[in-house]
């Protein structure tokens, strides 16, 4: 099997055999100064570390617990946000997107589209996705065995597109609950694709709260460990300076001081491993 490679931006390659990248961001956008000023951080800690950085946040919560919990600013002024912090930041950008006709929008912004995990099977977005040639995340279902990314792909392929990675988010375990399976990582690097860990959803407690969902944070620097020692090619966090605060995700967001402390840690388990 050879490890397939995929560039993000300009300077950032995922490949299952290079040194880890990392996806991090805020769950949504909450505004244009808190957005810029979290990815400048991102970007100070991960630049001293070293380590390869592509900011993510949604400009749309399209799949919230509740219909009346905060969105995102939308998908104009989202992108908006997001091309700003490129062009500024210099740093690459990925967002999800839900429907079709969003692709084309944030295809002429962000450098890695995301499929998010719960449409992962929906034919006609992974069609839309791939017709842009953009790179592609498709997140693995919380209802999905490892191997049926492997139909994934396919679909993905049938349509010209080659530029893709697959993220591990843990699978539905009962009722709110997920768990993760390591067993997934190996499956799905079979594919030869880039395998991202998702450490954050993974620790999410979906709908737990009722109109919310919660999370045990505690968790995320453990099974990131553990994806770094099978061998992933990147991290997706979901990173806030406040996480008691944030608008989505809080309870399964990592604070910015714990974030730097387990990214020194992570680096060396993937100096090992690689």
């Amino acid at each position: 099997m050879q490890n397939k490679r995929i560039e993000i931006g300009r300077n950032v390659v995922l490949a299952n055999d290079r040194p880890f990248v990392v996806i991090a961001g805020p769950c949504v956008i909450e505004s244009e100064k808190h957005a810029f000023t979290l990815a400048a951080s991102l970007k100070k800690i991960t630049s001293k570390l070293k380590i390869p950085f592509i900011f993510k946040a949604s400009y749309d919560k399209a799949n919230r617990s509740s219909g009346c919990s905060y969105r995102g600013p939308g998908i104009d002024e989202g992108l908006r946000i997001l091309a700003r912090i490129k062009k500024e930041l210099k740093l690459p950008i990925t967002t999800d997107v839900h429907a079709e006709y969003q692709v084309s929008k944030a295809a002429k912004i962000v450098d890695f589209l995301q499929v998010p995990a719960f449409l992962s099977r929906q034919t006609d977005l992974i069609k839309a996705c791939a017709l842009t040639g953009k790179p592609i995340n498709i997140k693995k279902g919380q209802f999905l065995a490892p191997e049926d990314m492997f139909n994934v792909i396919k679909k993905a392929e049938t349509f010209g597109n080659k530029n893709l990675s697959l993220t591990e988010r843990g699978a539905s375990f009962g009722y709110h609950n997920l768990v993760v399976d390591f067993r997934g990582l190996e499956i799905m690097k079979q594919s030869g694709y880039p395998v991202i860990f998702d450490a954050t959803h993974s620790v999410q407690l979906p709908g737990g709260h009722g109109a919310y969902s919660g999370g045990n944070r505690e968790f995320i620097a453990p099974l990131s460990k553990a994806a770094t020692a099978v061998g992933v090619a990147a991290l997706f966090l979901e990173v806030h300076e406040n996480p008691e605060k944030a608008l989505s995700d809080g309870a399964n967001s990592l604070d910015l001081i714990s974030f730097k402390r387990m990214l020194k840690n992570i680096k060396a388990i993937d100096e090992v491993i690689k």
